[in-house]
């Protein structure tokens, strides 16, 4: 199975902010949108950075509520991984895990074309088990 076949199922696009942005405004946007991280897109509509829960709790941690109003580009993870939608879901599985990163986002020819959640990647191996065992169980019962 590829990452395109998670995309295909995903509705709406892919949140982003600017890297001027203030990082209220990138807390108010993931809590509005139910997300758990945001793409930072450059002028270029290349990807910057992102900015992820965990990238805000370090952030807190370390500088405190003051934090909050530095801009975006000051929190976020700059050395950003990203996959291409013919990536497998096993690979992407694996690199998600060593990596311990919850998102990725989906690039092709250096644009930004989706963004994949370890959540997406676990929804879409159980569907595979189960669609497995169900092909075990119609070819036992024959």
């Amino acid at each position: 199975m590829l990452v395109k076949n998670i995309l295909a199922g995903k509705l709406g696009g892919v949140v982003t902010i600017e890297p001027t942005a203030g990082l209220t405004a990138a807390v108010k946007l993931l809590t509005e949108q139910r997300i758990g991280a945001v793409v930072i897109l450059g002028a270029d509509h290349r990807i910057v950075g992102i900015l992820s829960e965990r990238d805000i709790v370090r952030a807190l941690a370390e500088q405190g509520p003051t934090v909050l109003n530095e801009p975006v580009s000051q929190v976020m993870t700059r050395e950003v991984k990203t996959c291409t939608a013919n990536d497998t879901i096993d690979g992407l599985m694996g690199r998600m895990t060593t990596g311990k990163f919850r998102h990725m986002p989906v690039v092709e020819q250096g644009k930004l074309i989706g963004i994949v959640s370890i959540g997406d990647v676990v929804k879409n191996r159980v569907e595979e088990i189960e669609h497995e065992a169900e092909a075990l169980r119609d070819y036992v019962r024959q």
